[in-house]
């Protein structure tokens, strides 16, 4: 792409310069922060004394391929880092400074520090107990969700910046519901106290203490402030405005020591509210800038996908007044009246819909449109992207199973999805107990009915189940598998031999490796994926999301294995199994945001999408009318609202704050998603759900005001509700 001239003035301003660059999604702002990188270091600046900082690691691949230019001249290496990620550094090389001041068991000793699934590890330990002593009584959600809530709370704590002791009463002080949920809120303080306690205890940094002894033992010292000084001259802050407000203060302060810098900031962006992101703070620091810049210009949108985005502006702003809500950041430009804002495209050329009645035929109609645009018009399946609030196993079951049949590969990314739920992954942790008899893990009949199908290609679940009835025993807590040979020439001949040969080799293969295990289960998975699962015959081996699944299953227990020796802690494999059997929610996997589905149709929820950060060709959002696009997660034990720094502690949450938050919400992702598709937007409409409710949500409401401002009898302007 040619750099437009408001692009090379950015990136060869001055050494000393501090510039504040802003503008919608798609305007080129990161590509200006990626070559302003490459240009620092063109004139001479160090790499290592540059500083790429960004709110998630996700967001750090353009400058990562940028950084793989052979041609680059020496220097050292770019640091591209998180809050997260200079806190642990600067934890590690300050620790034996700072580790007795801040309160940790064995200050001589070295520090081991959790990612999400270790972390949620030990707060099993804390939280167990306090269960089976009646706490979290009144709470019906999933053990993972109750950890991962108790640790979201204390992250809350330290990057929005207030005492984690201070939990219970943020929580309770807005809380105007049931006294049984504010019970909750005192269960969930105590556990997020033990768990700290604990961590102190056993030299454990989660993210949020590694955070907080970063900011208030580490930052505040001179010594290690000046490391930091003489360390870092320049700095590329990018997508400020999905940070956090302790990672804005840092910046505020650090600003004025630093020799040049570029902050660049997206409007309507804040899509991690959820995770502590704070818009409005992040625009504050236009105030430290010298410079401020704004890109207007759209490298991804047409006049006509634009005027949807400014229709939309419109309808949320004049219909649901969103200028009332406290989270409404500075920088999104306001239109107040349509008549003042010139038509610039036809919304209709953009957007097509077709409403059917009930969920099964929207899908279908979803699918033979998308069919349509590979096969006749020539786009690639991985420039389309299915999209909606929630991908529930059943909705991507029923798009990929359509998909399947028009001979168009799928790839979806679940994030937040437990890896218990991924079918490859029960698979492979049903073969792994199998295949480890001492574990004393017996799965029952049906599990191992359902390994094998998943196992052996062509495996049915009728046969899957009749062969593990015959084959699969358990003796003295032992899983064992018998030989095809000796089954029944009758039931042979039922599952068939071609498929009795592979589920052989499969047993012979488990045979073979429990006379001679490895410790190491990550080094097991990738045994049984590399020589059986992945080749011919077998289940994994044309399934990306197979081989995506076990990619990440095989690093999430190797880092399990890793942190637990480095805490002294025996994690067997055993105890990662039962761990994933939990519900503990897979780490974020960088290759999963980063790498493009070639070739196969990306199935996804919205927020997901958008936190990938790329632009496509087609969008299809599905379940346009139902009340998913604007409803927040009900999560019992936390809210991401009141903890945060806009809302005074003791102040209730009412249903009026909860409906601007959500129209917010909906505005931010609605426009997000606009401004990166490139052609077109399928609305997928039914009157009824897939849970057989009627349709009739606010963002479909909020379409439809936009299409009230063009012509009544135009083709395909009217999304019509029965």
């Amino acid at each position: 792409m040619e750099l437009t001239p408001p692009q090379l003035d950015l990136i060869e301003a001055s050494n000393d310069q501090k510039i504040f660059l802003e503008g919608p999604a798609g305007a080129g702002k990161t590509t200006a922060g990626v070559e302003r990188m490459l240009y620092l270091m063109a004139q001479g600046a160090r790499a290592d004394t540059i500083l790429v900082f960004l709110p998630q690691r996700n967001l750090a691949q353009p400058y990562y391929q940028a950084l793989r230019n052979p041609g680059l001249v020496a220097g050292g290496t770019v640091d591209v880092l998180t809050l997260g990620g200079l806190a642990q550094k600067m934890v590690q090389l300050f620790w034996p400074l700072v580790s007795e001041q801040a309160g940790f068991a064995h200050p001589d000793q070295a520090p081991t520090f959790l990612n999400l699934e270790t972390a949620q590890y030990f707060m099993a330990r804390v939280v167990e107990p306090m269960i089976e002593g009646g706490a979290f009584d009144t709470v019906t959600i999933d053990r993972n969700r109750l950890y991962s809530q108790v640790v979201d709370n204390l992250n809350k704590a330290a990057v929005v910046g207030f005492p984690h002791t201070e939990l219970e009463q943020r929580l309770r002080g807005a809380w105007i519901g049931e006294i049984s949920q504010a019970h909750l809120y005192a269960d969930a303080q105590q556990a997020a106290l033990r768990f700290r306690e604990f961590c102190l205890e056993q030299n454990l940094l989660d993210f949020s203490l590694r955070v907080e002894v970063f900011l208030k033992h580490i930052w505040s010292v001179p010594v290690c402030r000046d490391y930091l000084s003489k360390t870092y001259n320049h700095l590329i802050y990018d997508n400020v405005e999905e940070d956090t407000p302790v990672s804005h203060d840092l910046m505020a302060e650090w600003l004025p020591q630093l020799e040049s810098a570029t902050l660049i900031y997206d409007w309507d962006g804040g899509y991690r509210i959820f995770l502590g992101a704070d818009p409005a703070s992040g625009y504050r620091l236009k105030d430290h800038c010298q410079e401020e810049v704004t890109f207007n210009h759209s490298f991804v949108t047409t006049p006509e996908i634009q005027e949807f985005t400014a229709g939309l502006e419109i309808s949320f702003n004049l219909a649901e007044d969103r200028l009332d809500s406290p989270f409404v950041s500075p920088s999104q430009p306001i239109v107040e009246d349509p008549a003042s804002k010139p038509a610039v495209g036809d919304v209709r050329s953009v957007l097509e819909f077709e409403t059917h009645r009930f969920h099964p035929q929207m899908l279908d109609w979803v699918v033979e449109r998308a069919s349509y645009l590979v096969e006749d018009e020539g786009i690639p399946p991985e420039e389309i992207v299915i999209l909606a609030p929630y991908m529930s196993d059943s909705l991507r079951y029923s798009l990929s199973e359509r998909f399947d049949r028009s001979g168009i590969a799928t790839q979806s990314h679940r994030p937040s999805r437990a890896l218990k739920d991924e079918p490859a992954a029960q698979c492979l942790l049903t073969l792994a107990a199998v295949a480890h008899p001492e574990w004393g893990i017996t799965p029952v009949s049906y599990e191992l009915a359902y390994a094998l199908v998943q196992a052996v290609d062509g495996l049915d679940l009728v046969r899957g189940q009749l062969l593990a009835e015959i084959v699969y025993r358990s003796k003295d807590g032992r899983p064992t598998l018998t030989s095809f040979d000796r089954i029944n020439p009758d039931m042979q001949e039922r599952i068939t031999y071609q498929l009795g040969e592979r589920y052989e080799n499969l047993r012979l293969w488990l045979d073979s490796y429990s006379l001679n295990p490895v410790d190491e289960l990550d080094h097991f998975l990738s045994r049984l994926f590399g020589e059986v699962l992945s080749q011919p015959g077998y289940g994994f081996h044309h399934s990306r999301d197979a081989g995506q699944v076990t990619a990440n299953l095989i690093d999430s227990a190797r880092r399990f294995r890793w942190i637990l020796a480095e805490s002294l802690t025996d994690g067997s494999g055993k105890d990662y199994v039962q761990l994933v059997q939990q519900g503990v929610v897979a780490a974020q996997y960088i290759r999963r945001w980063n790498e493009p589905s070639e070739g196969a149709v990306f199935l996804a929820p919205a927020y997901t999408f958008l936190m990938g950060n790329r632009p496509v060709e087609v969008q299809f959002w599905l379940d346009v009318g139902g009340q998913g696009w604007a409803e927040r997660l009900y999560q019992p034990l936390t809210q991401p609202y009141v903890l945060s720094r806009h809302w005074p502690p003791g102040t209730p949450w009412t249903d009026s704050e909860e409906f601007a938050s959500s129209q917010e919400a909906l505005y931010r992702l609605s426009t997000g998603l606009i401004r990166r598709c490139r052609y077109k937007i399928y609305l997928g409409l039914s009157d009824l759900g897939e849970g057989g409710y009627e349709m009739k949500g606010p963002f479909l409401r909020a379409i439809q005001r936009v299409l009230q401002n063009y012509p009544a009898d135009a083709p395909g302007t009217q999304v019509e509700t029965h």
